[in-house]
């Protein structure tokens, strides 16, 4: 290995070396990848992208070549391939460290990947900004504006196909009706979690803390206040800690690893807790990240321990349900339904078993196998809206097996894939409502009459 890597810009793969040489090159990943599958280029695999790390640790290839940025950018980093590499490789690893030995490089950039740095460096951390950045966001979505927009034929001539999507994602946050009730009828004052009022059995000696996200408060904030209600309805307290910022996923999958090492230790000064309370999410690209704080901060003489001690806490919110045991709601006669399986959820925190227990639970849910439920949507945080064609055909691929289900409604238990899917079968026109798993719960315990008369506000699907 050259001995010439003592700038910042090639550190973070230097210091993998070890994981880059557990490649044995077999190619058993490519075909678990989606962008080999859709292009069928090497270098858009596992084992072709490790070649191009290699190159770039051993000094044979700069961090600012076009090829080594195009095909590590075009990786959605759904970690697909881990699961099947018998030599237990951890690209996931790997791709960060060479993400960052890209950020640090500072090549030519794209407006999209300056956007993106600049979100990241002056909102994602700043968390009043992003709350005034979400709020603005529904604001525009509750208008209806967006969905106006793309659902025009004229307009739909002349905005640029990246903006049609970008519209799309955000009108297929808003919430669906799950129980063919007029929802405008049924809406109420709104509540937070912390002024819940649904009644706790004393005698439970169960708690939880919420991790409610930046993406899920901001959006999906229904998404947090129904699992807060299924989590209470199963006799589990549930705290929600008020200095809680971003995980940093966003940060750590564009190369800023300094600025999700900075997230993760306000995370862990906020959640400290001596009890050791589960730390439970809902989204499963936060929870691969959040049990990443371990390795995020292992080199921290400070936060090392601690960030061990605060990834072994951090539970999906289905196993929690699988500790504090799930009671049966009522019958949900829907029409069928599919689950779409969060990449991150199955590979990075391989609970995505225990989020179809928690489907199956749900009395008389018509439920059908989604063919293809392993592979990536392509929505991957922000990838669709930087690499806005590969993530197209990686979700064409999705939807037709979607259509062949024959289900209209889809659970997905993330944001990204939740808006990814919903944007895609918007556009397309598909008879198809995506909801979050618990939504589907907290439906069925609503029907069992679970939550105690006059707080149907606490059900409102509204965002706070």
């Amino acid at each position: 290995m050259s001995l010439t890597h003592s700038s910042q810009t090639r550190s973070a793969l230097v210091a993998e070396e070890d994981k880059l040489l557990a490649c044995v090159h077999c190619g058993l990943c490519l075909e678990a990848c989606p962008t080999y599958v859709v292009t069928g280029d090497e270098n858009d695999g596992p084992r072709g992208r490790i070649y191009l790390m290699r190159a770039v640790e051993e000094d044979r290839l700069p961090p600012t070549s076009n090829s080594f940025a195009t095909h590590i950018n075009r990786c959605l980093g759904c970690r697909a391939c881990e699961a099947v590499c018998p030599a237990g490789v951890q690209y996931g690893q790997l791709l960060e460290a060479a993400r960052a030995d890209l950020h640090h490089a500072k090549g030519p950039r794209s407006f999209a990947g300056r956007a993106l740095d600049f979100a990241l460096r002056h909102i994602w951390t700043h968390p009043k900004r992003l709350r005034a950045a979400f709020n603005l966001a529904r604001i525009l979505r509750d208008s209806r504006l967006p969905s106006a927009l793309i659902e025009s034929q004229l307009l739909a001539r002349v905005l640029p196909r990246k903006l049609q999507f970008a519209l799309a994602l955000l009108a297929s946050s808003a919430s669906v009706n799950l129980n063919n009730e007029n929802q405008a009828a049924r809406k109420q004052p709104k509540t937070s979690i912390e002024r819940s009022r649904i009644e706790v059995k004393e005698e439970t000696k169960r708690e939880a803390l919420l991790f409610t996200g930046c993406a899920m408060e901001g959006l999906f904030a229904r998404v947090n206040r129904a699992t807060t209600r299924v989590l209470k309805a199963n006799s589990c307290k549930v705290g929600a800690p008020a200095k809680q910022v971003c995980c940093g996923a966003l940060h750590a999958h564009a190369g800023d690893l300094e600025g999700a090492r900075a997230l993760a230790r306000r995370n862990i000064e906020a959640f400290t807790d001596e009890r050791g309370t589960p730390v439970v999410t809902n989204a499963g690209g936060c929870g691969a990240m959040l049990i990443s704080y371990e390795r995020l901060l292992e080199d921290d003489s400070e936060y090392a321990v601690r960030a061990r001690e605060f990834s072994a806490r951090v539970l999906d919110v289905s196993q929690q349900f699988e500790t504090i045991g799930l009671r049966p709601g009522a019958r949900l006669e829907m029409p069928f339904t599919t689950y779409d399986a969060s990449c991150h959820l199955m590979y990075g925190q391989h609970a995505n078993d225990a989020m179809l227990r928690v489907l199956k639970a749900i009395p008389d849910l018509k439920l059908v196998s989604l063919n293809g439920s392993e592979m990536c949507c392509g929505g991957a945080g922000v990838y669709n809206l930087l690499q806005t064609e590969m993530s197209a055909r990686v979700l064409a691929e999705k939807l037709a097996h979607i259509e062949e289900t024959g289900a209209q409604i889809l659970a997905t238990a993330n944001p990204g894939c939740h808006m990814q899917i919903g944007a895609g079968a918007h556009l397309k026109g598909m008879n198809l409502r995506v909801c979050h798993p618990v939504e589907l719960l907290d439906e069925s315990y609503r029907r069992a009459g679970f939550y105690r008369s006059g707080i149907e506000g606490e059900h409102a699907t509204d965002e706070s």
